[in-house]
């Protein structure tokens, strides 16, 4: 079995963001919260900390780039757990949008035409981007304008199902013509 050495290790999309809490939080003062989310006003860090500790609680900065950084009085595990839930029901909420691929040749039937076109309606459903493609093969090459006819027939028929936006445009290198659409909405 071979060992793959130089797999590249993707990030995960939604990062969670890390919290100071009590003694590492930097800033001199800070506007404080208290845990019902009443304002305190502005104190220096040592005293919003002496605050918290007598409720039992933890001093979170919860928004670091504000002058002076707010900071809330809360439980630093309970609120962490909470971030990391609404991390993970805003991924759930979110799909991510495929380009999904068809491949036209200039030789192509009116018949097989209109099955791409149904294929492509049908990736609109899904709410996918269409990338439309076609490989210009020997003396084909040539004829560029007749390849783009085809794009052209395609877009027109794909036109009377849903509207439709070009995302990239018409673009030939090496023999090979390919555009992006989607959906508008």
């Amino acid at each position: 079995m071979r060992i793959h050495r130089h797999r590249r290790f993707q990030k995960p999309k939604f990062e969670i963001q890390e919290f100071k809490a009590n003694h590492n939080i930097l800033a001199p003062e800070v506007r404080v919260i208290d845990d019902e989310g009443g304002p305190l006003g502005v104190m220096t860090t040592a005293k919003a900390i002496g605050l918290a500790q007598e409720k039992g609680m933890d001093l979170i900065e919860v928004s670091p780039l504000a002058e002076p950084p707010v900071c809330k009085f809360a439980d630093y595990s309970h609120f962490k757990y909470q971030k990391e839930k609404e991390m993970r029901k805003q991924r759930a909420q979110s799909k991510e949008v495929e380009i999904k691929g068809i491949r036209l040749s200039m030789r192509i039937g009116s018949g097989d035409l209109q099955i791409r076109v149904e294929q492509a309606a049908k990736f609109f459903e899904q709410g996918d981007k269409v990338k439309v493609e076609m490989i210009l093969r020997g003396r084909e090459r040539a004829h560029s304008d007749v390849a783009r006819a085809v794009f052209d027939d395609f877009v027109k028929q794909l036109g009377t199902h849903y509207p439709i936006r070009v995302e990239q445009p018409l673009k030939a290198m090496d023999g090979r013509m390919h555009m992006i659409l989607a959906r508008q909405t």
